[in-house]
């Protein structure tokens, strides 16, 4: 096996472990479950660390969500435009909600893994942007800083509001689309200075 397809291997068999035990996964399952002796991990990377890095930014890649995210393009409405990334940023979101805690405990000690990690977080949020870009004019913030608050609210609804209770985690997706777009107010208040004097 060409040493590109071992460590697609590895991680691939990686991952799935990574997500039911956490960091604490052994070389030995991992081993086990690609089907290679132990030591074969260790030909193609230099620690359990760095397999679980190469892992972690496999399952963080940005680059599907940033292709899905264009794939919606800027023809339909905005608020569609939005409940379709959404949909999928939610999907991918939530299938990685487990790893969130590993990245933080391997950040510490690879400033490249940091970065990279924070940079598609980035790339993430410019594409979404991007799909923002055409309504610039009706948002109250930049597509930049809004693109930021909507992947805020789907973290919160991914990761149950962080434990901290309440019932933000049992928002849909087009309720997440709702209170960036019109904001938590059943009805609008009348503005002030628009109201006839009585």
């Amino acid at each position: 096996m060409a040493p590109e397809d071992r460590r697609a291997a590895l991680i691939a068999a990686t991952l799935p472990l990574l997500r039911e035990y956490g960091t604490a996964v052994s070389t030995r399952q991992i081993a086990e479950a690609a089907g290679v002796a132990e030591g074969t991990i260790f030909g193609v990377f230099p620690d359990k660390a760095s397999l679980l890095r190469a892992a972690l930014m496999s399952a963080f890649d940005p680059q599907p969500a940033v292709d899905a995210l264009a794939a919606i393009g800027t023809q339909v409405e905005l608020r569609a435009r939005l409940l379709a990334a959404v949909t999928k940023l939610r999907t991918g979101m939530s299938a990685n909600a487990n790893l969130i805690a590993a990245p933080k405990e391997l950040m510490s000690e690879d400033a490249e893994f940091r970065e990279r990690m924070f940079g598609g977080r980035q790339r993430i949020a410019a594409a979404l942007a991007a799909l923002m870009e055409p309504d610039r004019d009706r948002l109250r913030r930049s597509p930049e800083a809004t693109a930021h608050l909507l992947l805020m609210l789907i973290t919160v609804r991914v990761h149950r509001g962080f434990g901290q209770g309440g019932d933000l985690g049992d928002m849909d997706d087009a309720e997440i689309v709702s209170v960036l777009l019109d904001g938590l107010l059943v009805r609008p208040s009348p503005d002030p200075s628009t109201e006839s004097p009585s």
